[in-house]
């Protein structure tokens, strides 16, 4: 039987595009129905268009409706994908704005800090909503988030329902991409060990066809200049890394200098986070301080919410270029959504870095948090492939992170505001305020953010 795969938020012209052009490159999923699904009834329409197009193009019996009724949309669901943004760029603005007017700077402020834990309040009763739902009229249905912050809303859809939930992030692909650049190595070479949460992944281990990956990274770094001026052996699809190449073509060097933070930390504990510097700068203040220019001196750019809308009208003129194409694109987007889904369905055994509750996989962090790891995904559904820690400061840190993390979503489910500085005050980037400052602050978000948190009313 032909599954049904609903796409709550289907109208995001960031993530849906993507998700349909890797679903036609997907055997398994040619026959499914696809629902989008969005409150905005303006873009289902543009979207339903897409995946139709998408379909006549290939010759798919790739069928697509559209729906603003969730509960319409899911019942029957067999995968259910979540990329909403709760208010948009509009609360989004104050997620940035209010933290930078007390000198809280942060670089993308989606994930932790106190714009990570601000759109956690608005996100986390909307995907709760979606996973009651889906308790109710599909729940045998996996829920598949892209939403952020990952960690905080998978966490709240597995502690207050019973639903299957995964999150899936492309962070840890990039890396790992990257590094078989750098190494001069096959992707599929590449094995790696990771333990952490979501944009805060670390890889403990990383193994080169079955040797030390680290110590070849630590060579490559200690080596001579020009290893590192060589131009790359493929082109770098866009966006892997932000902005242009120092020179003519990408480099090595362009990586490393894209990386600084990352690589930082690696010089100082032998083991590499997953994610881009941008993500990482947030979870550890000391790379945000006036000291380097807030970032600036370690090779990090803040992202200002008129980047976000720039990068909104581009995703547009995409969507209507894809509309107007004669061609599917047979290469991957780099998402895991479609290769997750063809491993559940056909039992195809696949080894992928995955949000989960924790099932002993990360040993710093208790059961049922949930966590970024090396997980093993077939017919049997999802699991972590290995138990792994962190040397003793990352794991502390960590620890500091989820405690926030559960305070947030506490704060969420509750509509308490006493937990919401509990949270932030825990959080090492928000924390670093004075406490009476803190407080305004977080009475200040939750202020202007008040029209999408009706838990707090």
């Amino acid at each position: 039987m032909a599954p049904r795969l609903v796409i709550i938020g289907g109208g995001s012209v960031q993530w849906v595009p993507n998700l349909l052009r890797d679903i036609a490159n997907t055997p398994s999923l040619h026959g499914s129905h696809i629902v989008i699904e969005d409150i905005n009834a303006d873009l289902v329409p543009q979207m339903v268009q897409l995946g139709r197009h998408i379909a006549d193009v290939r010759g798919l019996g790739l069928t697509v409706s559209g729906s603003t009724n969730q509960r319409e949309a899911l019942a029957g669901a067999d995968f259910v994908v979540v990329a909403i943004s709760t208010g948009g760029l509009e609360s989004m603005r104050h997620d940035l704005a209010i933290p930078a007017r007390y000198g809280i700077v942060q670089t993308i402020g989606d994930t932790v800090g106190p714009g990570g834990i601000s759109r956690a309040l608005r996100n986390i009763p909307v995907l709760v909503d979606i996973a009651r739902d889906m308790d109710e009229l599909c729940p045998k249905a996996w829920m598949l988030n892209v939403t952020n912050p990952m960690t905080t809303l998978c966490r709240a859809v597995s502690a207050a329902t019973s639903i299957k939930v995964v999150g899936l992030c492309h962070e840890v692909t990039i890396t790992h991409f990257l590094l078989s650049l750098l190494l001069d190595v096959s992707y599929f070479d590449l094995e790696m060990t990771v333990a952490g949460v979501n944009h805060f992944p670390v890889i403990s281990k990383l193994r080169v066809a079955g040797e030390d990956g680290f110590a070849k990274l630590a060579e490559l770094l200690d080596g001579s200049e020009g290893v590192l001026e060589a131009p790359l052996s493929v082109d770098l699809p866009d966006g892997v890394l932000h902005g242009e190449p120092l020179g003519e073509r990408w480099t090595k060097r362009d990586i490393v200098e894209h990386s600084r933070i990352k690589l930082d930390l690696f010089r100082r504990f032998g083991v590499l986070p997953g994610a881009g510097d941008r993500h990482l700068a947030e979870f550890f203040a000391g790379y945000l301080t006036e000291a380097s220019s807030f970032g600036i001196e370690w090779g990090v750019q803040v992202v200002p919410i008129e980047v976000h809308e720039r990068s909104q009208i581009e995703r547009q003129r995409d969507m209507a270029a894809a509309l107007a194409s004669t061609e599917v694109s047979p290469w991957p987007s780099g998402e895991l959504v479609a290769p997750l889904i063809d491993s559940l369905l056909t039992g195809t055994p696949r080894t992928m870095p995955l949000n989960i509750p924790n099932d002993g996989s990360v040993q710093d962090l208790g059961d049922g948090m949930v966590v970024e790891t090396m997980c093993v995904a077939d017919a049997e559904g999802v699991r972590g492939k290995e138990r792994t820690a962190l040397p003793r400061f990352l794991a502390e840190h960590l620890k500091r992170i989820a405690a926030s993390q559960e305070m947030t979503v506490a704060a969420a489910l509750l509509g308490e505001r006493g937990l919401v500085l509990d949270a932030m005050q825990t959080d090492p980037l928000a924390g670093r305020l004075d406490v009476s400052q803190l407080a305004s602050m977080a009475n200040e978000l939750l202020s202007a953010t008040a029209e999408w948190l009706p838990q707090f009313a």
